[in-house]
């Protein structure tokens, strides 16, 4: 038999722990991972925070709240007793970068003696000696607000002419004590870092396009200012955000041909995944699209129509790029002396390399692509997708976006990310503003009710900004290959409404449907590989009805978060409903969306028990408003009865009225 695992007791230091903390400072709300990673909100948004606070005993406590940017001097703001220990505070950055929070803990030995003075009082105990105890509280403040010690000086010498204890018992006594006297048992806690973003980081409709292919001219090369041509038309859609696959010059060496074939013929432009040629690497943009300047002046006249560029960083290096020459040993060779080519079996890609970010001048490495970022945002650009980002080491992400930020805190990271669920939390833990989802792959009720309700709890909400993209150059999910234009209404309309951030690659807006093969979620004929020329006002499009979505959601502030949102019961299984509150709790949107075609359908869509309105004055839901007709409808026996037609439109939007 074995004999049983003993464990020895644990070992404690013999002398009593009389300076240990007084205090528990315990389940403070907001924080992720216990405070090892920033909580993330946007400036001007006030952030509130919960903590349990305790000790032995039955004295008063007292509290506050620390805060301010890191490196910088603390601010503070008073908390007060919620209930059964939970102390609540707020405070509200006005500029955008990284702070710190901390909460502070003392005993309120003034208010604990004047409490308990009153109560003895009003028992009709006799209380001569209490009234001396409290003359030496106020003999023991040494320093504090001049005003505080006016008051407390005052109070002092009104209690000597008269021994009266009413001099003692005044709020305003109690407010300057509560100021300036000591805190001998003062505990505080540990420091919960904190990003704060500007509003782009939290609300944007992403409209994604291949700059070489917006020339007006079929067969010819697109260039900057082709794209500098097409900024009205997608201005007018509501975009708020233009991204760019990559820019930079293109490898020839295994470049790949149309439809990924492992041969280009003359003329195919090959993947602009396969950085670099001897034009140049990351730093460089490809020839055929312009010159630098002529990236810039894209970027202005962007600006003066309300969008912002977003380029591709993707870490991958053609074999025509210049560092496989200028650094080697940046790269991984096989045991014949070839180098290694990016691999994600079965998939290959023959036209590209990645560098081994342990590789012996791994420094060197990671500080070269920290630089290409910096080159970008000394362009102008501030908004950075970044391709497959869970390949690369996560100290690698938290150390280049912590640099980036120390600089320029508004620039902002999406990570594309399709891998393990909690890899994309850990990424966005690290830094990430954005990130990818599986929204794509999410259709039925019971799937997109789950995938919220996953999202929009805590504390994911504190960290994981989703960004739903309907579609992607690499992805044409199954349900938009039948082509139906109501699936492609109901699919935008789900990402605009359920998500703050939502992505759209163009020639969505067209129906373009045609896949690979059968069971490939891929598009035939690929932009990846080829020149394509589109007809953007082709008969059928979407634009009206993507254009309509944006106005709602620039109209509603509740549309333009994410954290806020409450499903509603729904008597159809294939019609989800919501409801949205505004963060400043003055706008509340319901939405019903079918998920399957056919003929009208009707239903009830219940509110029940749900409130709206500022905290002070929540009321329950009394009518609702549709955005686009006006027409309003008063909510009778709990809810209201509606129609969708999926054929017309498969999304109705309504205003809540208390």
């Amino acid at each position: 038999m074995h004999e049983p695992v003993r464990y020895a007791p644990l070992q404690l230091d013999p002398a009593p722990p009389t300076d240990a903390p007084r205090f528990f400072i315990e389940d403070v709300y907001p924080s992720v991972d216990g405070g090892r990673f920033p909580v993330k909100r946007i400036v001007g948004e006030t952030v509130e925070v919960w903590v349990d606070i305790l000790r032995e005993g039955h004295d008063v406590l007292a509290a506050r709240l620390l805060w301010g940017r890191e490196g910088e001097p603390w601010r503070s703001e008073p908390m007060r007793l919620f209930d059964n220990d939970r102390w609540c505070g707020s405070f509200t950055p006005t500029e955008i970068g990284r702070y710190c929070y901390a909460i502070e803990a003392w005993t309120d030995t003034f208010g604990t003696w004047r409490r308990d003075f009153l109560v003895k009082r009003s028992a009709g105990q006799p209380v001569a000696v209490e009234a001396q105890e409290g003359r030496a509280l106020l003999a023991a403040v040494r320093s504090g607000p001049p005003a505080a010690l006016k008051v407390i000086a005052a109070a002092a010498a009104a209690f000597d002419a008269t021994c009266d204890a009413e001099a003692l018992l005044s709020e305003e006594l109690l407010a300057a004590m509560a100021e300036a006297q000591p805190r001998p048992d003062l505990t505080r806690s540990l420091a919960f870092p904190l990003m704060i973003e500007r509003e782009r980081a939290r609300v944007g409709a992403w409209y994604e396009m291949f700059p070489r292919s917006q020339s007006p001219v079929p067969g010819r090369h697109g260039t900057f200012d082709d794209c500098i041509a097409r900024l009205p038309q997608i201005a007018a859609l509501g975009y708020d955000v233009l991204y760019f696959p990559p820019i930079h010059p293109i490898g020839r060496t295994n470049r790949k041909g149309r439809n990924n074939a492992l041969k280009a013929a003359p003329g195919d432009p090959g993947s602009p995944y396969a950085i670099g040629a001897e034009e140049g690497g990351h730093d460089a943009v490809h020839p055929e699209l312009g010159t630098l300047e002529d990236f810039r002046r894209l970027i202005a006249a962007c600006a003066e129509h309300g969008l912002e560029i977003a380029l591709d960083f993707a870490i991958q290096c053609s074999p025509d790029h210049p560092w496989l020459k200028q650094h080697p040993e940046w790269f991984k060779r096989r045991p014949d002396g070839s180098l290694r080519y990016a691999e994600n079996p079965p998939k290959k890609y023959e036209d590209i390399h990645n560098p081994d970010f342990y590789c012996a001048d791994r420094a060197a490495l990671w500080t070269a692509f920290r630089d290409v970022v910096q080159f970008w945002v000394d362009q102008g650009v501030r908004i950075f997708r970044v391709d497959n980002p869970h390949t690369k080491p996560f100290p690698f992400w938290e150390w280049l976006i912590r640099d980036i930020h120390s600089r320029h805190p508004d620039v902002i990271f999406l990570s594309e990310a399709f891998t393990r669920p909690k890899i994309m939390k850990a990424l966005a833990k690290l830094g990430f503003s954005q990130s990818y989802t599986y929204f794509t792959w999410r259709t039925t009720k019971e799937e997109l009710s789950a995938y919220m309700a996953e999202l929009t709890r805590y504390p994911e909400r504190d960290y994981f900004r989703p960004n739903f993209f309907v579609n992607t150059p690499d992805i044409l999910p199954f349900h938009l290959q039948g082509g139906e234009p109501w699936m492609f209404k109901s699919r935008v309309a789900l990402a605009a409404t359920l998500s703050s951030n939502y992505g759209v690659y163009s020639g969505f807006e067209l129906l373009e449907h045609e896949p690979l093969g059968p069971g490939r979620e891929e598009y035939l004929n690929s932009e990846k590989y080829e020149i394509k020329w589109r007809d953007w006002n082709k008969p059928g499009n979407l634009n009206g009805y993507i254009a309509r979505l944006n106005a709602l959601r620039r109209e509603n502030a509740a549309l333009r978060q994410t954290s806020d949102f409450r499903f509603a019961q729904v008597d159809d299984d294939h019609v989800i409903g919501f409801v949205k509150e505004s963060v400043a709790r003055d706008n509340a949107v319901a939405v019903a969306i079918a998920l399957t075609g056919g003929g009208p359908r009707t239903f009830w869509f219940h509110f029940g028990d749900l409130e709206i309105g500022p905290p002070s004055a929540r009321r329950r839901v009394a009518a609702v408003e549709n955005l686009q007709t006006g027409e309003r409808l008063p909510i009778e026996w709990g809810g209201v009865r509606l129609t969708i037609d999926p054929n017309h439109d498969p999304a109705l939007l309504f205003r809540c009225l208390a």
